[in-house]
């Protein structure tokens, strides 16, 4: 795979997380969850901004897998939290390493570096965040809410993301 398609799946990636979030967070009925929801989803939409700018492209179609589990967290959880969670644990890291795979695996310039670098600050940031806010919330016990959220990491792993995203050498 070259750069210049590892860092567009790469935007498609950071421009689901930006969609759905974005467009879930006024829906929200945690108001600690729609801040940081939409706090999250402006960061991952400056991020795939960046990337798109770099490489001179339009809005990517975002990837299908990551926008199905976003959505399938959405639906299901009112106050935010399943969508958060989805965005921290499920899908966050599997982006981190994607990141990391293109830094270790393709030969990118000094501004490819930068970029994946950037994305990667960001999206830790952000996960971080979301552990801030979620630091208060009483532990989910609901088994069905537990449930849920382990099937949003099988259906990536169904997809054939166990551990990244995708994106490897």
């Amino acid at each position: 795979m070259r750069s210049r398609e590892a860092l567009a799946h790469l935007a498609a990636c950071f421009d689901a997380l930006y969609v759905v979030m974005g467009e879930a967070a006024p829906t929200l009925t945690n108001d600690a969850y729609v801040v940081r929801t939409f706090e999250s989803a402006r960061a991952m939409g400056e991020v795939a901004l960046a990337l798109r700018e770099y490489l001179d492209a339009a809005e990517p179609e975002p990837l299908t897998s990551v926008n199905r589990v976003l959505e399938d967290a959405r639906a299901g959880d009112g106050s935010g939290a399943m969508l958060l969670f989805c965005f921290s644990v499920v899908v966050g890291p599997r982006l981190l390493v994607s990141l990391r795979d293109v830094r270790e695996e393709l030969t990118l310039s000094e501004e490819e570096r930068a970029l994946t670098n950037q994305a990667s600050g960001v999206l830790v940031a952000e996960i971080l965040a979301v552990g801030e806010v979620a630091h208060d919330a009483a532990p989910e016990e609901d088994e069905r809410w537990q449930e849920r959220a382990r099937a949003l990491s099988v259906a990536l792993e169904d997809a054939g993301y166990a551990e990244s995203l995708g994106v490897s050498g």
